[in-house]
């Protein structure tokens, strides 16, 4: 049995299954360990005495494995290095390139799900992280903001770019448990987690976080459950507007009410000028 302590990252596992793939070494012959966990202190068996080594041409994935593999190993299930290993030996030198095609397969099927969970929590990294102002460079004048967010999974990386793109024109950091990144305006740098202690408490931008949800609620729309749905309760102790969300739904009602009681406004005549009526008069010709 071969001992396999990684970091519980794509690019350690890549590598580490790589060298196992290249040797012939057989999924039942491995054991993934999580180095993080101590379990690096374990010996970390040889793999010289495997199988010959492997050809190129044996060990190539088809498209779209090392994408999926990168989110399964984002997830924080500790059969997935096992699991995605197994596929990826049956991928190449078992000759089955079209698993990935196959949802039936109890594999495919299981590394699929665990993508999904991890996309899904990509996408809500970058809906609820909220950066809070901590300063200005004084070399450079960029602004700097510190977020601080709780994934449940070890997304940051795979989030980090949108990040990038976003706020490229400011200095930022996004701290969390497992992993932290930040933007400096040239690169991104990755460090490991922190305590929430460490990210900074609020700022002026809260407020305006708070106004601006308060604006768009519509009580006449309010359905509890959904909105919990797509905004999951536990991301809400990290998000400034949610501070206002149990004012709001208790309140709902009684605005309802002064909603429908309020008499209509009167229309508001249609703005008039020289270059709206030639628009509306090219509208109101026949086509050719």
């Amino acid at each position: 049995m071969i001992t396999a302590a990684i970091e519980p990252t794509f690019t350690d596992w890549r590598d580490k299954a790589r060298e196992l793939l290249r040797r012939g070494v057989r999924p039942e012959d491995v054991c993934w360990e999580d180095a993080t966990q101590g379990c690096g202190l374990l010996p970390e068996n040889d793999v010289s005495d495997a199988v010959a080594f492997v050809t190129a041409e044996h060990m190539r994935v088809p498209p779209g494995f090392l994408s999926l593999a990168s989110q399964v190993c984002a997830h924080t299930d500790e059969r997935r290095f096992g699991v995605l290993y197994r596929l990826l030996h049956r991928l190449t030198l078992g000759g089955r390139r079209h698993l990935l095609s196959m949802p039936s397969d109890a594999d495919t099927r299981q590394c699929q799900m665990w993508a999904k969970a991890v996309s899904r929590e990509i996408h809500h990294m970058h809906a609820y992280v909220r950066f809070r102002l901590v300063g200005v460079d004084e070399e450079t004048g960029r602004e700097q903001f510190v977020a601080w967010f709780e994934p449940e999974f070890r997304v940051v990386r795979l989030a980090a770019p949108f990040f990038e793109k976003r706020f490229a024109g400011m200095d930022w950091s996004i701290l969390t448990p497992d992993e932290c990144v930040s933007w400096d305006g040239s690169e991104l740098l990755f460090m490991p987690g922190m305590r929430k202690e460490d990210a900074p408490a609020g700022d002026a931008h809260d407020d305006l976080w708070r106004t601006y949800y308060r604006s768009v609620f519509n009580p006449a729309r309010l359905k509890v459950q959904t909105m919990q749905s797509s905004m999951p309760r536990k991301y809400w102790k990290n998000m400034p507007e949610t501070q206002s969300i149990s004012e709001l739904i208790a309140s709902s009602q009684s605005r309802v009410t002064r909603m429908l009681e309020t008499p209509e406004r009167p229309l508001k005549p249609l703005p008039d000028n020289a270059y709206l009526r030639s628009l509306r008069g090219q509208a109101s010709r026949p086509g050719p």
